[in-house]
């Protein structure tokens, strides 16, 4: 049986991506006229065309010579903090800084935000306070400009479209993924899978801290499924910003009989491992698993932020920002105002919480599996489809040739330049 498709277009300006055996390809407006409606609303983010290959001059200056130099630079400047040379360290950090240009390339631009965060753990700056509709603009332009977050949206998407073939409820329960920009696309795949006459009745169960944006985004996604002529259903579960654990002995969601249920965990469980160490993570997988859900959806970046020793926690962020910097450079043409947005507010604030404070959190893929399977679940191997469809978004929409898709065990890898830089996985 052929395996139900994600079309590629959706919450896209981008060509749509046709495939000659499902109507899956043709093109949506109606995801794209999904994403025009957040974007407006107290907008920000603008539609961002990625462009190949451009590249800034190195810099010039004598002290950032290359790209090692730098590197090596600023880890001498975490070992002066790491061994509480605060003068020297402040020196240190004030010298890079300034030769460090905002407007400079990935590496300056890189070396500007992890001296900031670096001076964030010392005290002499207050740590970043970027309001909401900051947040907001920031990560709508990561999801416009870099492969990084559509790719852990898609690749899901999929999984969950094959374990959910033909069920007539069905029930997604969405832990914490920013202003549902991955439903559209799912919902928009459902719908045109589905006999008009007798559509399925999908329901979403989503959490987050702040109740306003939820229902926002429960009303933004009411009505995009209603002009599917999909049943649908919202409901928010608020979760309280500085909680550690989740509490599911009182069921704060209902679960219905004859529901199909799908759990969606992106960008999430490094969040609880956190806030609430491994013994909060092992809870909340046992009691997910005890719903007995069709699949759960697991997205995490690949790396290792969450040691203990600061300086290994120090390095592991240098080489995977590096990365990540350079893969923007890479993609955008350097007088990208989106870009600039992406690395200062979201991209700086995740560093500052890295190295600013005590981890983000993250693990690799390797550890995330072994966590999955003491919590008594078994990998599901991604389908044939869903790895050939993650490698044709990076070549329809991202065609730098530094972007690469892998996959490793049972996990899905998206990386730059050899770098794995963020895991999928699907789990029973």
């Amino acid at each position: 049986m052929q395996a139900p498709e994600i079309s590629l277009c959706s919450c896209s300006s981008s060509p749509p991506l046709h495939h000659p055996s499902s109507s899956l390809g043709s093109p949506n407006h109606h995801s794209g006229d999904m994403l025009s409606s957040l974007m407006s609303d107290g907008g920000g983010a603008r539609e961002t065309h990625p462009h190949p290959s451009h590249h800034h001059p190195s810099p010039q200056n004598g002290l950032i010579s290359s790209t090692i130099h730098a590197r090596q630079l600023l880890i001498s400047c975490a070992e002066l903090v790491h061994c509480g040379d605060l003068p020297a360290a402040d020196r240190a950090i004030a010298i890079l800084s300034a030769a460090a240009s905002p407007c400079g390339d990935s590496t300056e631009r890189l070396i500007r935000q992890f001296c900031r965060a670096l001076s964030v753990r010392v005290g002499r700056v207050s740590p970043s306070a970027d309001s909401l509709g900051s947040l907001r603009s920031s990560y709508l332009s990561f999801n416009q400009i870099s492969p990084f977050l559509r790719f852990s949206h898609l690749t899901p998407n999929q999984a969950i479209l094959e374990a959910v073939d033909g069920h007539r409820r069905i029930h997604i329960l969405d832990f914490d993924t920013y202003y549902g920009l991955q439903w559209p696309p799912l919902l928009q795949a459902i719908a045109e899978r589905s006999d008009p006459s007798d559509p399925p009745f999908i329901r979403i169960t989503e959490t987050g801290s702040d109740l306003e944006v939820l229902r926002r985004t429960g009303h933004r996604l009411q009505n995009f499924a209603h002009s599917l002529g999909l049943g649908f259903q919202f409901h928010p579960l608020l979760l309280h910003p500085t909680s550690t654990s989740l509490n599911f002995t009182t069921s704060p969601f209902p679960l219905h009989p004859g529901e199909t249920l799908v759990v969606n965990c992106v960008l999430f469980l490094h969040k609880l491992q956190k806030e609430g160490g491994s013994r909060d993570l092992q809870a909340f997988l046992r009691t997910i698993r005890a719903m007995n859900p069709s699949v759960v959806t697991v997205a995490e970046r690949e790396a290792s932020h969450n040691s203990p020793n600061f300086m290994q926690r120090f390095v592991e962020a240098l080489d995977y920002y590096m990365a990540v910097f350079d893969s923007l450079e890479a993609t955008l043409p350097p007088t990208s105002q989106e870009r600039l947005e992406v690395e200062q507010v979201w991209l700086g604030q995740e560093i500052e919480d890295i190295v600013g404070g005590e981890g983000g959190g993250h693990e690799r893929s390797e550890r995330w599996e072994n966590v999955l399977r003491d919590a008594g679940f078994s990998s599901l191997q991604l389908s044939t489809f869903a790895v050939s469809q993650a490698r044709l978004l990076l070549r329809l929409h991202y065609p730098s040739e530094g972007y690469q898709v892998e996959l490793v065990r049972d996990s899905l890898l998206l990386g730059w330049q050899n770098r794995h830089l963020f895991s999928v996985s699907s789990w029973r």
